[in-house]
């Protein structure tokens, strides 16, 4: 899924009472793809390191470097997202809601990643396994994607404003 995806579904998911709530959620939505490809895409921007020709369509994921894949490993892994919700639960004595967003992500990433690149070590690093999904690029999923993400904010924020007339 896109990363813009991502964060809007750990808003509507887990951000709906406040709006502080809804950034944190947010930002745990687009965390995965964030601390892995994100790192890579900034330091490419900024002229620090060489990317990939992205111009041809996707690259050969040989071409990224395995820091990428590494870190990719790590925030993809629904096995490291639990233990670090446990962590936070135990020091907290309460669960931190927004890191629920994601999970969200990982379990998003799974059916809409195909083995061509990258997809989605959900078990690591008990496992290697993965699904070779569809990629979230093809128009039957993007464009669903894209509806669905309309039709839960639409709901929210009329339903937000029903409520607020009737205290009225």
């Amino acid at each position: 899924m896109d990363i813009l995806s991502h964060g809007l579904y750990g808003g509507i998911a887990f951000g709906r009472s406040r709006r502080r709530q809804f950034w944190q959620s947010f930002f745990f939505g687009v965390m995965p793809d964030l601390f892995s490809f994100g790192i890579f895409t900034a330091a490419t921007v900024l002229g620090l390191v060489s990317g990939p020709d992205w111009s041809a369509g996707t690259p050969d994921p040989s071409a990224i470097p395995a820091y990428v894949h590494t870190l990719y490993n790590i925030t993809h892994s629904l096995v490291i997202a639990g233990v670090v919700i446990v962590a936070v639960r135990l020091l907290r004595r309460k669960f931190f809601f927004p890191l629920f967003a994601w999970p969200l992500h990982i379990l998003v990433d799974i059916p809409t990643h195909s083995d061509a690149f990258f997809p989605t070590p959900f078990l690591w690093p008990l496992s290697d396994f993965y699904i070779n999904g569809v990629s979230w690029g093809t128009p039957y999923i993007l464009l669903p994607n894209i509806a669905l993400l309309a039709v839960l904010y639409a709901w929210f924020y009329y339903s937000r404003r029903r409520k607020q007339l009737s205290t009225i």
